[in-house]
């Protein structure tokens, strides 16, 4: 067992000293982090308290945070529910099993929503601008592949749409 640990040790120290990037943690999410960040995305972000309002690819977005609970959640309206048949209803049922990864499709008050909910301390910044890419993406291919992006478990066709907004947004996160 200690000869396992003095290994584990070795090899970090050599991955140290050849230069190599040993990841790091980010440290919890915080308001002033996510605040940040969402300013990164779009410059003209709107807060009010714990809700941040702002657009990517033209969608709005909402996102609500409660340091207190230790949850956030990220929202775009995608149209009204009063109209959704059962069939329409299914069909979003199973886009949340297999191609809207982590954003799902909700029912609330009355609309339609892409969601992302995650808890904010241990969220990371690449989670974050997924989650809120696969948000856009479920709204984006609402009616066509319901899909939240890239990977697709089960199969998919809107990969080219997730993965172009994922690098723009990955890109102007950089800075941070």
């Amino acid at each position: 067992m200690i000869r396992i640990a003095l290994l584990t040790v070795l090899f970090v120290v050599s991955t140290m000293a050849r230069g190599q990037d040993v990841p790091t943690p980010e440290g919890p999410m915080t308001m002033e982090r996510m605040a940040g960040i969402i300013a990164a995305l779009d410059p003209d972000v709107s807060q009010r308290g714990p809700t941040f309002e702002f657009t990517i690819q033209d969608i709005p977005i909402i996102v609500i945070a409660d340091p207190r609970a230790d949850r956030m959640r990220a929202m775009v309206p995608i149209r009204s529910a009063d109209a959704l048949e059962q069939a329409e209803l299914l069909r979003l049922m199973q886009a949340n099993f297999d191609s809207a990864l982590d954003a799902r499709y909700a029912v609330a008050q009355g609309r339609l929503w892409g969601v992302f909910i995650h808890p904010l301390s241990p969220l990371e910044r690449d989670q974050l601008i997924s989650g809120l890419a696969q948000t856009v993406s479920v709204a984006l291919t609402y009616g066509q592949s319901y899909s939240g992006g890239a990977s697709v478990f089960g199969g998919g066709d809107s990969s080219g749409i997730y993965q172009k907004l994922l690098e723009e947004l990955q890109k102007r996160g950089e800075e941070l």
